[in-house]
């Protein structure tokens, strides 16, 4: 009866480890196939033996009965998780949770979240959400949710445990660079609604300035109709803010690079185990802003498409960046069912990397800027302050609208006197409007393209006068 065990389990294990061949890109689901890329030598067929051994010692001699299955799930679980942050082992149920597409809606905190080291980490908190209200940073460390430690808790089991019925709190305990002790977060939980276009205006000197908080799938779409505002403006710059953008979909952050190269250059490459060219996307015909100077902010909550997008511009000399070094998320994971029945495991695999057009490796490193410029907490926590009183504020202001039924015209006409402009703020307030909201980043990229600007005008009277 113990050889048939024996067998019994290796035979399970051999078609665990040896099925499906694997194909790289990113979010992708494969079918396992039966038949095995190579035949492993002698000592994987040694090793699984010993592991069946210990699973027989286990079964055997525990002082609690064990499940097989629940011993053969911890050991793919564990190895899986030995291989890096993002790779995982998921159980029938979690796989099919996966799969499905959620209905309905649902609260939560409005965080981008990943595995570093093995700790759960904010990659940034999305802008206008509860979580960056509440004053979460990106590079925070979550220590624990509810109460319960977050070690070796999985992405799906942290994302479970921080969703939730919108206006239920949920609190997390946070470790912070710089401070000495944890920080507690009572945080209720809201539906989610994320505009990819925050911000689009005019600054001085005919310069644009459009932020972006994620990418999404009408991004492109939105982006394209803030340019050509600006452009109606006469605006001969462009500062595209990409701080605090986790990232998002794929095509639309390469939807949006498109918008600023030539045809034909490279925007990202991903490479597999060999560093092989799995995919790779050029720049279309669809060039919008030819000569226009660019500059991009980027900062440590900057990652994954913020990363393609800045480094596909900077590596094509097409833009500055400007800021502090991005997150440095740039793995792809594809999606493996282990065999075709409804109530199947799957496994989710990191299979590539991305690379710039220079051939740097986005993952851990990050993008680094060309002009390096820090912003301190206080900064932060004052840029936030005022932009989220702003927000507030035009939201009142279109509900007080809205209530009263004034048409637009009527108002425009109350506020602005016969054709002149009146002076709402007063001196004192301008100045301190200006000290609250200064934007280091944004003031040198800012410089930089005043410059630029200058040095092309010259160049251009240089041209006529030759």
């Amino acid at each position: 009866m113990m050889i048939f065990q024996r067998y019994w389990f290796v035979s399970i294990v051999l078609l665990i480890f040896l099925s499906p061949g694997i194909s790289a890109g990113a979010d992708i689901e494969l079918e396992a196939s039966p038949t095995p890329q190579s035949v492993p030598d002698r000592s994987v067929y040694d090793n699984l033996e010993l592991f069946t051994r210990v699973m027989e010692i286990v079964n055997d001699k525990y002082v609690e009965d064990v499940e097989r299955q629940e011993l053969i799930y911890g050991a793919l679980d564990g190895m899986m998780k030995s291989l890096d942050d993002y790779s995982q082992f998921m159980e029938p149920q979690v796989y099919k949770e996966m799969k499905v597409e959620t209905k309905g809606e649902f609260g939560g905190v409005g965080i981008e979240i990943t595995l570093r080291d093995g700790i759960l980490t904010i990659i940034s908190p999305i802008e206008d959400t509860p979580g960056s209200r509440a004053g979460l940073h990106a590079g925070d460390k979550i220590v624990k949710i509810e109460g319960e430690s977050t070690k070796d808790i999985t992405l799906h089991e942290a994302v479970k445990k921080l969703r939730g019925k919108p206006g239920d709190p949920v609190n997390i305990t946070i470790m912070r660079s710089g401070e000495k002790e944890f920080l507690e977060f009572n945080i209720v939980r809201d539906i989610i609604k994320i505009e990819s276009v925050k911000e689009a205006r005019m600054l001085d000197d005919d310069i644009g300035y459009v932020r972006l908080v994620q990418f999404q799938e009408n991004t492109v779409k939105e982006f394209e109709e803030a340019l050509e505002v600006l452009e109606e403006a006469e605006m001969k710059a462009l500062v595209l803010d990409l701080r605090w953008n986790p990232g998002g979909l794929l095509t639309s952050a390469i939807g949006v690079a498109d918008l600023f190269l030539d045809k034909g250059r490279m925007i990202v490459e991903t490479r597999g185990r060999n560093k092989e060219v799995e995919m790779q996307a050029l720049a279309t015909s669809r060039q919008m802003l030819a000569d226009v100077p660019m500059a991009i902010l980027i900062n440590n909550g900057s990652a994954s498409g913020s990363e393609i997008v800045a480094g596909a511009l900077r590596d094509n000399y097409r833009a500055v960046l400007v800021g502090t070094t991005s997150f440095g998320k740039g793995s792809v994971q594809s999606v493996l069912p282990l065999s075709r029945e409804d109530n199947a495991p799957g496994i989710r695999l990191t299979t590539g990397r991305y690379y710039t057009a220079s051939q740097r490796v986005i993952q851990d490193n990050g993008i680094e800027p060309d002009v390096q410029v820090e912003m301190s907490i206080e900064e932060m926590k004052e840029f936030f302050k005022k932009k989220y009183r702003e927000l507030d504020e035009i939201e009142k202001e279109e509900k007080e609208f809205k209530d009263s039924g004034a048409p637009g015209e009527e108002l425009e006409d109350e506020l602005m006197g016969d054709g002149e402009e009146v002076d709402v703020t007063g001196v004192d307030d301008e100045e301190e409007m200006e000290e609250e909201t200064y934007d280091p980043q944004l003031q040198s990229a800012v410089d930089i393209l005043k410059g630029i600007l200058i040095q092309k005008h010259f160049d251009e009277e240089s041209g006529h006068d030759s």
